[in-house]
């Protein structure tokens, strides 16, 4: 009962028109229903969080002694900008992770899809229809690629066309693999060709494509050394020093600085100041730029490797906390050795 509710709450948050679009976004993700529990889970919690933070940080306080109109409206806008900053945060988190899930999806189709053409051929071969050659050739090891396969399947058995289903399939998803096969796959239907001889066509085109990328990406090696080695080990070192000797400078303005201030330094036209800086704050600050270094590097990696940003997001947690514990490990060993 708890359940129906929430999914009634949570569709009745998401407009008519976005409804099917927001369907066939979340079937691409491997997602077969819309969960609108989750967007009214999402309208409790942003509320939740919202009164936390309300009555936490003081604001109440505040607007106390506000005439109880402006109390109002204070209260009003910041209830609808903090809840609705918090769920665009949550929303952009929910969008990242399933982009990420599709664009993993689409790699694995692609991986799949020589293995089950290959089977698809041999069914032809063995005198099997085209459409008992598609189904015959879903096995579970094929996983998404038999689930969509399946979902085609289910298609025609209703009476749809086995071309639409098939258009439909490559449609799907953002694939230029998957497109162009279905397309050559199909206009050989139309044209009553040998499907098995263009099936097989198509195979070793797709294996001669894998083994062209794989070459590409080993002789991108050198690149992927150097950029490596500069995440991980050169720019925690640099940071590290550089936060080692502005504490040595901090050190030596606060002796020099006192006695520089005096009236013959004074008058010598010649000062030197103190240093404000404090060593917390250039510590957050290297680990903040080692931060958007990784991010970046993650990101030209995958596009010397891959041809694309997404493929870099998992080197992201890697290259961060390598470069941080290096940073510390630099800033601990350096801080030693300056103050032998």
């Amino acid at each position: 009962m708890q359940k129906k509710y929430l999914d009634e709450f949570g569709k009745s948050l998401v407009p008519k028109k976005l409804r099917p679009d927001l369907r066939e976004y979340l079937a691409k993700a491997g997602y077969p229903q819309v969960p609108y529990s989750f967007f009214g889970i999402l309208f409790f919690i942003g509320i939740i969080i919202t009164a936390i933070i309300f009555f936490a940080s003081g604001f109440a306080k505040i607007i106390i002694q506000q005439p109880i109109i402006l109390q109002g409206l204070y209260v009003f806008l910041f209830w609808i900008i903090i809840s609705s900053l918090i769920v665009s945060i949550i929303m952009a988190g929910f969008y990242f992770t399933t982009n990420m899930s599709i664009y993993n999806r689409v790699k694995e189709i692609e991986a799949q899809l020589p293995e089950y053409l290959t089977l698809v051929s041999t069914n032809l071969k063995g005198g099997l229809s085209f459409e008992k050659s598609l189904w015959g050739a879903i096995k579970p090891d094929f996983k998404i690629l038999g689930e969509e396969m399946s979902i085609v399947s289910k298609k025609v058995m209703t009476g749809e066309e086995i071309t639409d289903a098939l258009t439909a399939l490559a449609q799907k998803y953002d694939s230029p693999t998957l497109k162009r096969t279905m397309d050559i796959i199909l206009g050989e239907i139309e044209t009553g060709g040998q499907v098995a001889h263009v099936l097989d066509q198509i195979i070793e085109n797709l294996r001669k494509t894998k083994i062209i990328k794989d070459e590409m990406s080993a002789n991108t090696l050198l690149f992927t050394i150097f950029i490596a080695a500069i995440v991980a080990v050169i720019s925690p070192m640099l940071f590290a020093l550089a936060k080692v000797l502005l504490g040595i400078l901090i050190d030596v303005s606060k002796q020099v600085a006192p006695a520089m201030s005096s009236a013959k330094g004074a008058s010598s036209g010649f000062k030197i100041k103190e240093i404000t800086m404090s060593i917390t704050t250039f510590r957050n600050f290297s680990i903040g730029a080692l931060s958007v270094i990784s991010i970046f590097a993650s990101m030209i990696l995958s596009i010397i490797q891959k041809g694309e940003i997404r493929a870099g997001i998992k080197y992201i947690p890697f290259f961060l906390a390598t470069a941080i514990i290096f940073y510390f490990i630099f800033s601990i060993s350096l801080g030693g050795f300056f103050t032998i």
